[in-house]
């Protein structure tokens, strides 16, 4: 079976030195450039939000980063401002492969709702376009790495496996936040849906 490997969100506002630095996150660049090469396509998620985008704090009067609120479409991590649209934050890590990628899809770009996952918004029901393009090329089997293991790749690989792909995610190349125990939670969320943790 054709099978592609999803790379979410490996941009440098998710590495040291960025806005919303993931601890290690630079340190999966290569892994995931050696892995590239094993798979019939690669597709990369890139986060990409407007200046006035909900999800960061400093939109909200007096809101500290990572404190929570609730949306229309439910509870929502307020986060330090990050990929901002345009900016050098919002570009790939220097060192990933992106000259191989054979899709690059931009998510949260929809000022009033997040987009953690790579095939909804967090209302769970406006698509983004990637299951139908994975299904049009035969690409039934997806890998998932990159940032944040416990926010973006969990959703997206919970995401993939309710729709029927067969889903793994490929923990060495990936990096968490774990904010208040999110990675075991995720970890534990993803294999109730059935995705394979490598």
């Amino acid at each position: 079976m054709p099978k592609a490997l999803i790379v979410i969100d490996a941009q440098v506002d998710f590495c040291p030195g960025g806005r919303l630095a993931v601890e290690g996150g630079d340190q999966i660049m290569g892994p995931v450039n050696d892995l590239m090469a094993d798979y019939d396509a690669v597709v990369l998620t890139q986060d990409w939000h407007p200046e006035d985008h909900s999800s960061f704090a400093d939109n909200h009067d007096g809101a500290e980063p990572f404190s929570t609120v609730d949306m229309p479409y439910g509870p929502q991590v307020l986060w330090p401002r990050h990929c901002v649209i345009g900016s050098p934050g919002a570009a790939f890590h220097p060192v990933l492969a992106v000259d191989v990628a054979d899709m690059i899809l931009r998510k949260g770009y929809r000022p009033d709702i997040d987009s953690y996952s790579a095939f909804f918004e967090n209302d769970h029901k406006t698509r983004t376009g990637l299951e139908g393009y994975l299904r049009e090329r035969g690409l039934l089997e997806l890998d998932f790495v990159g940032l944040a293991h416990d926010f973006c790749v969990a959703w997206s690989a919970i995401d993939a496996a309710k729709l029927g792909f067969t889903v793994s995610v490929i923990e060495e190349a990936t990096r968490a936040i774990d904010l208040n125990g999110s990675r075991a939670s995720a970890q534990e969320n993803m294999r109730a849906a059935g995705v394979t943790l490598k």
